[in-house]
């Protein structure tokens, strides 16, 4: 009986003279794409706020941390007379706490402030 050796096949030509097969290129260019996509949205969310739930709401009033929600919605309902109250949310945000308050206007223009809790003052007014 006569044994033979392995036969050897040519490589592909994609990897001869160093060449990385088309499809790993596109592989590895995918990669880049993905993972600068995914240290985008990374630090996008670390800006984000954090809303701040009903039970630390009472928490933080009770404390003195930040004024009660009436207080702060005078000056607001002052410059905006006969407007319906739509959505109010605590967040905090860059280490404020920041209430946003949605209200629609007697012309029927949504509008959305954003007011500092602990002092009260108007950050933002913006039509929505």
């Amino acid at each position: 009986m006569k044994i033979c050796p392995p036969r050897q096949y040519p490589a592909p030509r994609s990897h001869r003279r160093g060449q990385l097969p088309l499809a790993s290129a596109k592989r590895r260019r995918n990669a880049r794409t993905l993972y600068a996509v995914l240290c985008a949205l990374l630090f996008s969310c670390t800006a984000m706020a954090r809303d701040i739930h009903q039970n630390e709401a009472l928490r933080l009033r009770e404390s003195g941390q930040i004024l009660p929600l009436e207080q702060l919605l005078d000056p607001v309902l002052r410059r905006y007379p006969g407007a319906r109250l739509l959505d109010i949310e605590l967040e905090e945000k860059k280490n404020t706490l920041v209430y946003e308050v949605e209200l629609v206007t007697t012309q029927g223009v949504v509008r959305e402030l954003k007011i500092n809790a602990r002092d009260g003052q108007i950050l933002e007014d913006e039509e929505d």
